[in-house]
């Protein structure tokens, strides 16, 4: 027995005006998904606990089975598992992203223009960081270069009290509201945007009529993370891939098996065929569970790219979905497949919701009869399967 998650970050939504009160997932043309969809488990799950922020963090945990009221301990330091950066448990970490604001006077009135910098490439990001390494780094606190936009600072033998807003929530809005209390990070992120203004990364992308990744912007905070090893907790060897530091870094934490993809970027723009083939010699290698994530939906809801959102549903069907099932199909071995996203990204709002998702849970040797339901949130919902505690549905996926 096989099992697969295929992990639709953010796809699920609210109607949108432009697809004519569809929501993505209504509008997508998805028959590989919708087909399983009509032979399986359809319902509804809620991934993040009240009290919970509503992150990927918390909803990718309760996804791959751990209740996040037990193991959350923050999004940074999962990230930090990822890079490989060694952690005490006297240490907090931080997301440092880097990110676009823009350049009127006074850091507290400018606004959040990019929170990825136009997706900012590595190489540039990492020569960004550096920079910032240079001037700020000291005994107490240091950077590390992440993905793209997502980097990591560390703060030694510090305590966890600081309350801090992601930059993806507050796009387009001045940003003196949400700017940290603490006194060092605020005066960490306003040194950045000094040293990074005029860096020549900066100009450069600036002629080429790119966002400029002017500043950090620090948030996410968390401490080392103490989570069962997989295999132990649910018996089951796997692997993961992703183009996302957090979701390799629950992987590395869990002590699965982390796939590097090349040419993975957590956009539209990512290397699915890489990523099926990836899932596929994982699948042949002995692993009996794979979590394919793709990041781009939930990108796409953040910068409020409708047809981008509608695209990364039909290529996750078109270039996960179909190639892994016939895989396991002509492998003639049976499997148990869970399709979801981890959490909404309505693009109405441009940030996530702890709204319940949708689920579809096929199962290759308990077909349902076939039924018109389709993996919409509207489908899901008039089914009135619903699990109530996310944490518990990847039992339903492993049949116990």
């Amino acid at each position: 027995m096989k099992y697969i998650v295929v992990l639709t970050d953010g796809a699920a939504d609210t109607p949108v005006k432009e697809l004519g009160g569809k929501t993505p997932l209504e509008a997508a043309h998805k028959p590989n998904i919708d087909a399983l969809a009509s032979v399986s488990e359809v319902g509804t799950v809620t991934t993040v606990p009240e009290g919970f922020a509503p992150g990927s963090d918390v909803a990718n945990l309760a996804v791959f089975g751990y209740d996040p009221q037990q193991y959350y301990t923050g999004r940074s330091p999962l990230e930090a598992e990822s890079i490989g950066i060694p952690l005490k448990l006297t240490d907090i970490t931080f997301r440092a992203n880097i990110v676009t604001l823009s350049d009127d006077e006074g850091y507290e009135n400018k606004t959040m223009v990019d929170y990825s910098s136009d997706e900012i490439t590595t190489e540039e990001a990492h020569q960004l960081i550096d920079a910032v390494n240079k001037e700020l780094a000291c005994d107490e606190y240091e950077f590390h270069g992440g993905t793209s936009y997502r980097h990591i600072m560390v703060w030694h033998n510090k305590e966890n009290n600081f309350s801090l807003t992601p930059p993806h929530d507050i796009s387009g809005r001045v940003v003196g509201d949400y700017l940290p209390k603490d006194d060092t990070i605020r005066t960490l992120m306003e040194k950045s945007y000094e040293i990074l203004k005029d860096h020549p990364v900066n100009l450069d992308r600036i002629k080429r009529g790119l966002h400029p990744a002017n500043s950090l912007w620090i948030w996410g905070n968390g401490t080392k993370p103490d989570l069962d090893v997989y295999e132990s907790k649910f018996g089951i060897h796997g692997t993961v891939i992703s183009a996302v530091d957090l979701i390799k870094g629950i992987g590395h934490c869990v002590g699965l098996n982390v796939v590097e993809v090349e040419g993975a970027t957590g956009t539209v723009h990512t290397n699915y065929d890489g990523k099926a083939a990836a899932a596929i010699d994982a699948i042949k290698n002995g692993s009996d569970f794979v979590y394919i994530h793709l990041e781009a939906s939930d990108e796409a809801g953040h910068r409020h790219e409708i047809d981008n959102k509608v695209k990364a549903i039909e290529l996750a069907d078109e270039k996960i979905v179909a190639p892994v099932v016939k895989y396991l199909r002509d492998s003639g071995e049976d499997f148990h497949m869970l399709i979801m996203p981890d959490h909404p990204t309505p693009l109405a709002i441009m940030t996530h919701t702890s709204d319940p998702v949708p689920y579809v849970l096929y199962k290759s040797e308990a077909e349902k009869e076939p039924k018109d339901v389709k993996y919409t949130e509207a489908d899901a919902e008039k089914t009135g399967v619903y699990v109530e505690k996310g944490h518990t549905l990847i039992n339903k996926l492993f049949g116990k």
